[in-house]
């Protein structure tokens, strides 16, 4: 891989336990995730070579295990592939159409005005708009774009496991190419709608290059189209209707920043209560390039978000933002990983969450300096409430320092709500159950105002407020 500043990293590989790198076992045997099944999706002659090679790969690779440190604590061994097959190839190539519904319409216009929209159904292109100019943005499908096959994996450049798989089975990969020098004043919206029936596999890729200098923002939504949410920040599905289907989601995300410029990025995910989620989402910054990447995660049975972010020219910045509530026998995992690999960069994550009546969350960092990234400066922080005693949160944050002029610092908090907060509200007449929900809701107050673009930061309030069981004016 070719960083922004020309540099080589491999930001998917850890160290210490952590690289996830091909086994020597023989790989699954599964009926409909084949590289026959993969080949016969339609596409550009470099998509279609690109998903063979990446589908013979994943069959000759092993699945990942609960034993392999970084599926530690999860739910992988759970999952039967067997029951999903690939989504959107009856679709494919067709002209796009309008928004799906009335519902993520809506959605979308609560986020405020933007300057360009993508949607996707079941992976496949169903809308497309951009009001800024050529000369400022290009907005569209990878094998739309004169380089579209060179930036497929310019981020993610050594693949395994599910991003692979993604490799193989994206239908239409999005690619958002801001110019140089452009300064985009509303963001690019992307929003990728599941609404298969059960055991459909749906794999969304999404490509943005903030070119040096410029300036932008993206907010990308993965949805479910029965039970996902609404533009007042609730939720379709309600307990106590017809039960969601299962349904694989892998979404694979790249964001690259060249020299001087600045990302915005958000992410929303609310996904029916039976869908398995796998998401990765992976970056460059270069130098003097700022990311400031914010996660939701509201729905999902199981649903993992994998976040790497390599800096990699000198005086880069990240700034990562997570927000996550568990309900029911839910289960939200995150893995990340603070990559410096040049002098001078900085990285800023803090990861909050709260896990209700029997769901669990993970949490799992890597901060890694590597040599020669003197001056670097990275802070790591988790926490964590836990709301019912059948509920479980565990917090693994790590170093990995090959340098001695940094500053680094990790730490996590799990615990329940604070008693002497219960009691004072209690003291002054407020209800236990109000109480807590009170305390949950300014738990989120401050993390939720941190969301780095406007129209979405509005959303996530609203929908943290809901899911914490506290009314949002």
């Amino acid at each position: 891989m070719r960083t922004p500043t020309g540099n080589p990293v491999s930001p998917g590989v850890w160290t210490r336990g952590w690289s996830t790198g091909p086994r020597s076992a023989r790989g699954p045997t599964l009926p409909t995730f084949t590289p026959e099944n993969a080949a016969g999706l339609p596409g550009s002659p470099w998509l279609v070579r690109r998903r063979n090679a990446a589908a013979e790969s994943f069959a000759s690779s092993p699945l990942p295990t609960e034993k392999d440190e970084v599926w530690r604590y999860s739910r992988i061994d759970r999952l039967d592939l067997d029951r999903f097959q690939p989504a959107g190839s009856a679709r494919a190539g067709t002209d796009v159409v309008a928004l799906p519904s009335a519902r993520i319409h809506a959605l979308v216009d609560a986020l405020g005005p933007r300057s360009g929209l993508v949607v996707t159904v079941d992976g496949v292109l169903a809308t497309l708009a951009s009001t800024a100019g050529d000369d400022l943005l290009s907005v569209g499908r990878a094998t739309d774009h004169d380089e579209g096959e060179a930036l497929l994996g310019t981020v993610l450049v050594d693949p395994h496991d599910f991003p692979l798989l993604n490799d193989a089975f994206s239908v239409d990969p999005v690619v958002i190419d801001v110019r140089p020098g452009a300064s985009v004043v509303d963001p690019v919206v992307v929003v990728h709608v599941v609404s298969g029936s059960a055991g459909t596999a749906v794999f969304p890729r999404t490509v943005v290059r903030a070119g040096s200098g410029s300036t932008v923002g993206v907010v990308e939504l993965v949805v479910d189209a029965a039970s996902g949410l609404l533009a007042d920040g609730h939720t379709a599905w309600s307990p106590g209707s017809e039960p969601p289907p299962e349904r694989l989601v892998v979404p694979v995300t790249e964001l690259e920043v060249h020299d001087d410029a600045s990302l915005a990025y958000v992410s929303i995910q609310s996904l029916g209560p039976a869908t398995w989620q796998l998401a990765h989402q992976a970056s460059t910054i270069g130098a003097h390039a700022t990311l400031s990447s914010y996660a939701v995660a509201l729905g999902g049975g199981y649903a993992r978000l994998r976040t790497d972010s390599a800096l990699v020219g000198d005086s880069g910045a990240s700034r990562l933002r997570a927000a996550f509530i568990g309900r029911d026998d839910q289960m939200l995992d995150f893995r990340t990983l603070q990559d410096h690999s040049a002098p001078r960069t900085t990285s800023d994550l803090l990861f909050m969450g709260a896990v209700a009546e029997t769901s669990h969350s993970v949490y799992s960092g890597l901060i890694r300096v590597r040599r020669g990234a003197v001056k670097s400066d990275a802070v790591q922080t988790n926490h964590n409430l836990v709301l019912d005693e059948g509920a479980h949160a565990d917090s693994v944050p790590n170093l990995d320092i090959e340098e001695n002029d940094v500053k680094c610092s990790h730490g996590s908090t799990v615990g329940p709500v604070d008693e002497d907060q219960r009691y004072y509200l209690e003291s002054r007449g407020i209800e236990p159950e109000r109480a807590e929900q009170l305390i949950v809701a300014g738990f989120f107050e401050s993390i939720a105002d941190q969301v780095p673009l406007a129209g979405a930061r509005d959303l996530v309030g609203r929908s943290l407020a809901e899911r914490s069981g506290v009314s949002r004016g």
